[in-house]
């Protein structure tokens, strides 16, 4: 009979090396606009989940994709600048 063992250490160890690095707090900080803005999106579909939209509620969905796309496009501006190590010339 094999006994069942949990792995404890994989669960709820905290070491220093599983905290997200600088950079990675840097590229969600840059990411924030991109992902309040998807969030205000989500919102205006979910209140017209149960009901039928009415037109404030297509104007507020409307302005919200308008939000998260230009959100997508300053982002992608942002980052085209920048280059990424081992790309292709």
């Amino acid at each position: 009979m094999n006994p069942i063992v949990t792995v404890q250490d994989a669960v709820t160890a905290f070491e220093p090396w599983m905290e997200p690095t600088d950079a990675e707090l840097d590229a969600i900080e840059q990411d924030m606009p991109l992902i309040l803005a998807d969030v205000d999106l989500l919102d205006a579909y979910i209140t017209t989940l149960d009901r039928t939209p009415t037109e404030l509620d297509t104007r507020r969905i409307r302005r919200a994709r308008r939000r998260v796309l230009a959100e997508r496009l300053t982002l992608a501006n942002r980052t085209a600048g920048t280059s990424l190590p081992g790309g292709a010339a």
